[in-house]
């Protein structure tokens, strides 16, 4: 009787765990038990006792080839493997969010390298991109002789869009990364499995924390960047085009309407829990040591864009169509 089922080492862990396979060859003939497990869903397909096959035969091929997707898994099984597990941990770490106890200490020390620590970045970002939109606006709208619309175009423009989307993407870059990196350094020093040999939830350790701090964070974050790119209108309006702070302000408040605010104070709720997800994912599943490390956080980077990206445009769709 011979067992092909084999365990993955390094990378391959995790993937190890989709298709388990035992072939038992018995008198020349083939009889197959298998069973899948999958992120989201862990279930076994028992396969019933095939009948006598023939080693070689086209069935034997192919079940040759399920076999060879336990150590050499396709991308495509990887991609669905990384989202079923951030599925996974999202609905963990929604479980734990909402019931006691509470890392509070840690919280605050993530609020604050979480939000204090990217208050530059997002702030010289949103300045200088206020002052791009009104330096644009300006140039075109003065063809038709109604340069007085800066105030509108800077505004909507940034509340509505630019504003959380460039926030979410300078937190996701600089914030998604960290935490990739700094778990996944705690997960590769063996620091995560020994939390759990000490019966710590590490959902509940490292990933909660995280998750409060982003989601806090985030919208505030892009408040403050909405503020700053409206100064950044107002410094080209009064200084290049000639108008006054008070005609400008006056333009700012008079376009702002209840459906702008709602959407541009939703979705920095929803890229921060996107950015937060992928940066745990990441980082508790990294492997390889230092290499592995850097490939966790680039990966998140990544995926955090695309993600926050595709995020904006259903999301955008969404409050629109609801909008009365």
């Amino acid at each position: 009787m011979v067992n092909s089922g084999s365990r993955d080492q390094g990378s391959g862990t995790k993937m190890g765990r989709l298709f388990r396979p035992q072939v038992l060859e018995i008198g020349g003939s083939i009889q197959l038990l298998a069973s899948f497990q999958f992120p989201v869903l862990s279930f076994e397909f028992p396969v019933s006792i095939l009948p006598s096959l023939t080693p070689g035969s086209p069935i034997c091929a192919k079940i040759s080839l399920l076999m060879s997707m336990q150590s050499n898994p396709s991308g495509f099984v990887r991609t669905v493997a990384s989202i079923g597990g951030a599925f996974r941990l999202t609905g963990q770490a929604l479980v734990r969010m909402v019931t006691p106890p509470l890392d509070f200490g840690e919280t605050l020390r993530q609020l604050d390298r979480i939000g204090v620590g990217s208050l530059n970045l997002t702030n010289i970002t949103a300045l200088f991109t206020g002052m791009v939109l009104a330096v644009q606006s300006a140039y075109t709208l003065s063809k038709f002789g109604a340069r007085f619309y800066i105030g509108e175009i800077v505004t909507l423009s940034l509340v509505r869009e630019l504003g959380p989307v460039l926030t979410a993407l300078m937190v996701g870059g600089r914030v998604g990364s960290g935490i990739a990196a700094e778990l996944g350094s705690m997960n590769v020093t063996e620091q995560v499995d020994a939390m759990r040999s000490m019966a710590a939830d590490p959902v509940r350790k490292l990933v909660v924390p995280r998750l409060w701090a982003t989601l806090l964070m985030l919208p505030a974050l892009t408040i403050l960047a909405d503020g700053m790119g409206i100064i950044g209108g107002l410094f080209i309006a009064v200084f290049q085009e000639g108008l006054t702070a008070d005609f400008y302000f006056t333009r700012v408040f008079r376009a702002l309407q209840f459906n702008d605010l709602l959407l541009g104070l939703t979705k920095p709720a929803v890229f921060a829990f996107i950015i937060a997800i992928i940066g745990c994912y990441n980082g508790l599943n990294a492997r390889g040591g230092a290499d592995g490390v850097g490939r966790a956080a680039t990966n998140t980077v990544y995926a955090a864009s695309i993600c926050i990206l595709i995020a904006d445009f259903f999301f955008t769709k969404l409050i629109i169509g609801l909008a009365p």
